[in-house]
């Protein structure tokens, strides 16, 4: 009886392995796409391995999204307690996750494990203003800062301190921030007033007003190293191969375990990740492990396209529930919850998270048109963006490549803002706009390029946004197709 159950089971799950998702209108058709609905384990120890490998590429995606993206600041000669700036608009050279093209991008990198607590100084928004916040190695925001943060915009010094410190040595005149890992980072967003060449250059100098340095150092008037990104390719995309627990397996070594994420030790164990120990997996688990990232990518990119829309009878989403919400906010201390499965959705489209989301900026996303149909790089759409836009500072609308979430590369720019210089706007308040592999017959002014090659998802940002986005008494309708 027990052998008849389990030949029923084993069968069960292998019958399981090889099913696809459920269709929808942005499904993958072609199955030479779908490497997991090509793989066949020969054993139970391969099917173990195979679902193990899922479960930890969907847990583990938002600390492989900040490893990936250390890497790269470490190929350009970037190290922790430093700062990687663009000190201009970002290009396609930036292969971050959805990054903003509309604002000055600076990263510092902290690593408290040998230096103790690190200060980064946040200079008040006088001639210049910081969207941003300080996140932990999960991207879990421990706090805001700027005008939408603890700081409410008169400037101040952060300190991100190791795990376990003691909080009566801290001197007085700073913003304690606790963290439960060693590694974090902060993305610091220098907002523009116009996009004239005069107002980037002013978000450039106030970026360069932070300062990041060891607390022991303080007395030292110690400099701030910054890492010019600007001309180099900074590829932090997800890998989706064995690279991905390779990554994985970076963070699990420098490390300690957080008590939540305890019942993961045994499942990574079993795929070959063990702190203290190499990771050497041979080719035919490399196989495997290949096969379950990328089915935990159709698994995450289902739940993505599955999300109600924020509009009614629209296609616009906000792709981030109220439970993850509240468990940033709580630092994953909600009893009954530990929402992985949208985290990790999450972090394969997007990097950083706010401490309270969707307040300081607020982020829709599309990926189909009017119609329900993948917004495909070789058809060219308008859309109409109604006048009024609920926004205390700017509105934009970017692309990116559907399949990487990143900018599509080789392009002329990713997207247009209120505050792209020489926008055009209609005569009652609206401005159309257009996106194609080729400009509209009115010129380039309200145009974003395409892949003609690849699908492509818009981004809408909305910056200081107001209650009438909130409460739908301004409403953004679906992009269509115009040819």
């Amino acid at each position: 009886m027990k052998k008849s159950l389990f030949v029923f089971l084993l069968m069960l799950s292998l019958t399981a392995c090889n099913k696809t998702s459920p269709t929808n209108s942005t499904e993958k058709n072609n199955s030479k796409d779908t490497l997991a609905g090509a793989f066949k384990p020969a054993n139970i120890r391969e099917q173990i391995l195979y679902q193990r490998g899922v479960e930890t590429a969907i847990w583990g995606m938002p600390a492989v999204n900040f490893q990936l993206m250390y890497d790269a600041f470490a190929k350009i000669n970037g190290n922790y307690n430093q700062v990687v700036i663009w000190p201009k608009l970002l290009d396609w050279k930036n292969q971050t996750l959805t990054p903003n093209p509309d604002v000055i991008y600076l990263m510092p990198f902290f690593n408290t494990e040998k230096v103790g607590p690190v200060v980064l100084e946040i200079p008040p928004a006088d001639n210049g203003v910081f969207n941003g916040s300080v996140m932990t190695y999960w991207q879990n925001a421990i706090e805001d800062v700027g005008p939408g943060g603890v700081d409410k915009g008169k400037g101040g010094k952060y300190l991100f301190l190791p795990p376990g410190y003691d909080k009566t040595k801290i001197p007085a005149g700073y913003i304690p921030l606790q963290s439960d890992t060693y590694r974090g980072y902060a993305l610091l967003r220098s907002v523009l007033k116009s996009g004239s060449d005069a107002d980037v250059a002013t978000a450039v100098a106030y970026s360069k007003r932070i300062k990041v340095y060891p607390l022991s150092e303080a007395s030292k008037n110690p400099s701030t190293v910054f890492v010019d990104a600007s001309e180099k390719i900074y590829d932090s995309a997800i890998p989706y191969d064995v690279s991905f627990y390779e990554a994985l397996n970076k963070i699990v070594q420098a490390e300690p375990w957080l008590e939540r994420d305890r019942a993961i030790i045994d499942p990574l164990r079993s795929i070959g990740i063990e702190r203290g120990k190499t990771f050497s997996p041979d080719a035919r688990t490399k196989e495997i492990l290949t096969a379950a990232v990328n089915t935990a990518k159709e698994y995450l990119d289902f739940n993505y396209e599955s999300f109600a829309p924020f509009f009614k009878d629209t296609h616009w989403v906000f792709p981030a529930t109220p439970e993850f919400g509240k468990s940033i906010k709580e630092n994953y201390k909600v009893a009954d919850s530990y929402p992985t499965d949208n985290r990790g959705m999450l972090y394969t489209v997007i990097f950083f998270s706010a401490k309270h989301i969707g307040e300081s900026q607020y982020y829709l996303m599309q990926i189909v048109d009017k119609d329900g149909n993948a917004l495909d790089g070789n058809s060219s759409y308008k859309l109409k963006v109604p006048a009024n836009v609920p926004v205390k500072q700017y509105w934009s609308m970017t692309v990116y490549n559907r399949d990487t979430h990143t900018f599509i590369r080789n392009m002329k720019w990713a997207g247009r803002s209120s505050q792209t210089p020489g926008l055009k706007t209609n005569s009652d308040g609206t401005v159309d706009l257009y996106f194609g592999p080729k400009p509209p017959e009115s010129g380039e002014s309200n145009w974003v390029p395409t892949d003609p090659k690849g699908k492509f998802e818009i981004l809408a940002r909305f910056y200081g946004p107001t209650p009438n986005l909130y409460n739908q008494s301004w409403k953004l309708n679906d992009i269509e197709k115009v040819n």
